[in-house]
């Protein structure tokens, strides 16, 4: 339980967003983007978290989403490129 929680702290700080994390029977809490863990639930305790979570003015997409649409982006015009090309071959022969 304890790996778990510490492993998606982690993933709070690398995405640089808050997170809010419900477990069955490990560890509930509220964690801000950077890692402080801002309140919590015990391993197996019953209860509800009442806090204020800290909301950073920036996009909701990770450092990859971003990079992947841009990727995508260029991909697609290389194969719109590489189209026109085949096609004009095509008619010149």
């Amino acid at each position: 339980a304890y790996q778990h929680f510490r492993q998606a702290q982690i993933r709070a700080v690398e995405n640089g967003l808050p997170l809010l994390r419900a477990a069955n029977n490990g560890i509930s809490a509220i964690v801000d983007s950077r890692g402080r863990i801002i309140d919590a639930l015990a391993v197996n305790a019953r209860g509800a978290i009442d806090a204020h979570v800290p909301v950073s003015g920036r996009a909701l997409l990770s450092p990859e989403q971003r990079h992947f649409n841009g990727l995508l982006i260029m991909l697609l015009f290389a194969l719109m490129a590489f189209t026109l090309n085949v096609r004009q071959r095509l008619r010149v022969n």
